[in-house]
């Protein structure tokens, strides 16, 4: 009788091994369900096609699969513990998609302009490759997976989940983000704070309006709005530590409608970043009172709207070593390279708050080819670091439980 398995490929036998093999061999689905993703993007809360797609691919690959209230879901694959997470975003961005890829998004004016396609993409390819390591043994305790919905609305997702109980149990958790200005198989990383702490602000100013000519007999609310756009980032920065890095930024400044009339209405509306957690604490309170004492000297009325948007994303440094040796096993020891913190806000810091971990920043840049920037219609990303991230979300997921 012949051996069935003669002249077969040798099984893999080391973690390594077998999670390198199942994502080989799932790179080019990995890289269509990216493409498929891209073309099909959703808002935050409105992940409804998403959610479906990877709840149907992951328990596919052995995982058993809870779909939460609203959108996104959650997977654990093993027994017992202890239990690691790992993280993916869903939601796209209400921004026009400016490329001509063939996998362009088809939804007007929504594409996934933040990297959360490859998110996805690289945790799904990671949830195969650990399902086939659970089916050989090697996983020792529990993995589980949250597809989050709404990072890009504050404050934000990941705070669903965790009323949800997502986090019950969990002793690290880990993430990735997509950064376009490292190249493709690097991955950024940082001991501490990895970015900052953003707030929505919003000051409607109110008075009685009148004509240009006689400012005096009237409130000049125009000039009262333009010294809170001029004069609160100043001052906030002189009353919180300046080593919190504050950054007040406007987005909107309306008032108005003729060059002869002072207006009774106007506003303005920006963010509140800091790269301190004890200076976020702070703003919240401090914020209307300076408003009130810039404006006062004009007799108009201001109404603050502060929004809490999320904390700094805090990594721990062992769970950050940790992440740079999965990083290592797959790239080699020049794989991670150091990165500074981002004023950008991320509601993995949620996370953070209340369990160990870290995350790392993955490069989607082509050696050579142009940076592109988050945020912005025409990102591009060289789409090998979706098979790296799996690996290492694998990977990071295995070691860390063997640590536990």
């Amino acid at each position: 009788m012949s051996d069935p398995d003669a002249g077969a490929m040798p099984r893999p036998t080391t973690a390594a091994a077998v999670l390198d093999a199942a994502v080989a061999e799932h790179e080019a689905e990995l890289v269509a369900l990216r493409r498929d993703l891209h073309a099909h993007p959703e808002l935050s809360w409105r992940e409804i096609r998403t959610t479906a797609l990877v709840a149907a691919r992951v328990e596919r690959a052995g995982w058993r699969v809870t779909e939460l209230p609203r959108t996104g879901l959650v997977a654990e694959i093993g027994e017992g513990g202890p239990v690691v997470a790992l993280r993916a975003d869903l939601d796209a961005l209400p921004v026009p998609d400016l490329t001509d890829d063939p996998w362009a998004s088809t939804v007007d004016g929504v594409t996934h302009a933040c990297g959360h396609d490859v998110h996805v993409a690289s945790l799904v390819g990671a949830a195969i490759a650990l399902g086939r390591a659970h089916e050989q043994g090697l996983v020792r305790g529990r993995v589980r997976l949250l597809f989050q919905p709404a990072e890009e609305v504050m404050p934000g997702g990941a705070l669903s989940l965790i009323d949800e109980g997502a986090l019950a149990d969990v002793e690290r958790i880990f993430g990735l983000h997509c950064d376009p200005s490292l190249d493709v198989g690097q991955v950024g990383l940082r001991e501490g704070p990895i970015t900052g702490a953003a707030d929505h602000l919003e000051v409607l100013l109110t008075g009685s309006g009148g004509h240009t000519s006689r400012p005096h007999l009237t409130e000049d609310l125009t000039y009262a709005l333009a010294k809170v756009v001029t004069e609160l980032p100043g001052i906030l920065s002189r009353r919180l530590d300046p080593r919190a890095g504050v950054s007040v930024v406007w987005g909107i400044v309306h008032a108005g409608a003729a060059h002869n009339v002072i207006p009774a209405t106007g506003r303005v509306g920006g963010t509140v970043r800091m790269l301190d957690a004890v200076a976020w604490s702070e703003a919240e309170k401090l914020v209307p009172v300076l408003v009130e004492q810039i404006v006062a000297p004009y007799g108009v009325h201001a109404q603050v709207d502060y929004q809490r948007g999320v904390p700094p994303v805090v990594n721990d440094l062992s769970a950050t070593i940790e992440l740079g040796h999965a990083v290592e096993d797959v790239l080699g020891p020049a794989g991670h390279v150091p990165t500074q913190q981002s004023l950008g806000g991320e509601d993995f810091g949620w996370y953070l708050d209340r369990v160990t971990g870290s995350m790392g920043r993955l490069g989607t840049r082509t050696p050579g080819g142009p940076t592109y920037d988050l945020h912005q219609g025409n990102l591009r990303i060289d789409e090998r670091a979706v098979a790296i991230g799996a690996r290492v979300l694998a990977g990071v997921a295995l070691s860390a439980l063997r640590r536990g």
